[in-house]
């Protein structure tokens, strides 16, 4: 391979032309500047060196027999894009010459040619290209950046897998991307795609004639790194593979995590034009290796909450095991404080924090020893002491660290807007937002459930002690937010056909 005095490979130069004569002298003297190159005498035979090894610029007639300069220009601009073309044409042709820049050609040089002229044309043209190619690597990197800052700031599976199929469509131009996951039990599963938004077509998993075999993916991984296929030998990495979407570039790389495969991240281009290079391959590989980290991270934390949840709900349950009049309390609290939530804007992270705030309300009746769901009214003794209940939620989940955020809708729930409430007398916007909420929940559903010493009360009934109460025991707020959002899902539950409490 000839090299360049600083080391790098020389550029690779193609000329094209009928005349013997011309094609020789120009390549001994492009040989004599340093650029690698081969010749041809027309159209097909310059696809044909073409498919060989690559070039960096074509040099070529406008007029040869079987393919002219027009229809290889076409040729190379749908095949190999990124290949410079320069136009050799008379001076009766200028007009199609420049026809041909318009077409995509990078330049024209006109016959009888100086060969000063044609080397400046073909050194100012690969110049061109080098600065266009180290654009492309800044904003490579810069896209790397922003993907790697991405995924570094989530702890969402959900969001590591979008960001990285993104980036893979946004910076490899591809037309498909897709995360694949292995799990020990079910095997390989598809956990995310994108698709380029100028992407009309079926697409695999959508199309029953289009199946990935994963299980090809990680048997090549084991002896590779990555992968980069073009044509016909992409047909080994699928179980079914339709005629009429055959992908025509794919390059994969595998996501590993210590050294053990969690799954690979995989683009398809099915368009002519768009083949995956080398360059494009690294870019994917450095997107997969920070990616992997993530997601292992995101599913290490999914866990986590799942554990958390698991964790909430047994407490739950516990509350509700202490008398069969609360019951079922617990869940339909945070039913209804989800739903209020909701109406009410709140951020989905705040909507979770309140409907597991409101699973947890009445945990500080764990310390209350006594029956407090006995018959009748309670003891002015007794209901001090059922007033304490919030307090010892709070001194329940205080030593849990990952239970502090439920602790003022815990400890808070039984505040009224008119200060008359306990345990701290607090009033308006003093009262932490999540009890607002719980405080309007749990009242509805404590007047609308059975209860030891009293039957539900209707719907009706209840709506209207809330709408009376609104401004003195309830934010108004929320009070009023509350009563249309639980009479529309009264509806919507009585259209599935489930049962709904007059």
């Amino acid at each position: 391979m000839i090299e360049s005095a600083a080391g790098d490979p020389a550029p690779r130069v193609l000329v094209v032309d009928d005349e013997k004569v011309i094609r020789e002298i120009l390549a001994d003297f492009l040989s004599l500047e340093g650029f690698w190159v081969r010749t041809a005498e027309d159209g097909v035979a310059a696809l044909s060196e073409m498919q060989r090894q690559p070039y960096d610029l074509v040099i070529s007639d406008l007029k040869m027999p079987k393919m002219g300069g027009l229809e290889l220009l076409e040729q190379i601009n749908r095949v190999t894009p990124n290949v410079l073309t320069v136009i050799m044409t008379g001076f009766g042709t200028v007009e199609t010459a420049i026809d041909a820049m318009k077409r995509g050609a990078y330049d024209y040089v006109l016959k009888p040619f100086k060969i000063e002229e044609v080397i400046h044309i073909i050194q100012r043209g690969l110049e061109k290209q080098r600065l266009s190619a180290e654009n492309l690597r800044l904003r490579e990197a810069l896209s790397l950046y922003k993907v790697s800052e991405a995924i570094a700031a989530s702890l969402s599976l959900e969001d590591v897998v979008v960001t990285i199929t993104d980036a893979a469509i946004q910076d490899l131009n591809a037309d498909v991307a897709s995360v694949y996951f292995v799990d020990p039990e079910a095997g390989f599963f598809e956990r995310g795609r994108a698709t380029h938004p100028d992407w009309r077509h079926d697409i695999p998993g959508d199309h029953p004639g289009v199946v990935l075999d994963p299980s090809a993916f990680m048997n090549h991984f084991r002896d590779e790194q990555t992968l980069l296929v073009h044509g016909a030998r992409i047909a080994a990495f699928f179980a079914h593979l339709h005629e009429s979407l055959v992908p025509v570039s794919m390059t994969a790389v595998p996501l590993r995590v210590r050294g053990r495969p969690i799954g690979f991240l995989a683009v398809f281009s099915f368009t002519r034009s768009k083949r995956f290079d080398e360059g494009q391959r690294k870019l994917l590989s450095m997107i997969g290796s920070r990616a992997a980290a993530a997601i292992e991270n995101a599913r290490l934390y999914e866990d986590l909450k799942a554990t958390f949840n698991q964790t909430i709900q047994g407490l739950a349950r516990a509350i509700d095991k202490m008398d069969r009049y609360t019951s079922g309390h617990s869940d339909r609290v945070a039913y209804y404080a989800t739903l209020l939530a909701k109406r009410l804007s709140c951020p989905p992270d705040t909507v979770e924090i309140i409907r597991q705030a409101a699973l947890m309300h009445d945990i500080g009746k764990i310390g209350c020893v006594m029956n407090l769901n006995k018959p009748g009214k309670l003891s002015q003794e007794e209901y001090e002491i059922f007033k304490k209940h919030p307090g010892f939620g709070r001194e329940i989940l205080e030593p849990i660290k990952f239970l502090h955020p439920l602790v003022p809708g815990v400890h808070l729930h039984h505040e009224r807007w008119d200060g008359r409430g306990y345990p701290l007398g607090l009033k308006g916007l003093d009262i932490p937002f999540i009890a607002r909420i719980i405080s309007v929940a749990d009242t509805y559903d404590a007047m609308t459930s059975d209860r030891s010493y009293r039957k539900a009360l209707p719907h009706e009934v209840a709506a209207g002690e809330i709408e009376r109460c609104s401004g003195t025991q309830f934010d108004p707020d929320c009070a009023h937010t509350f009563l249309p959002g639980v009479e529309e899902d009264r509806e919507e539950r009585r259209a599935k056909g489930e049962h709904v409490p007059e």
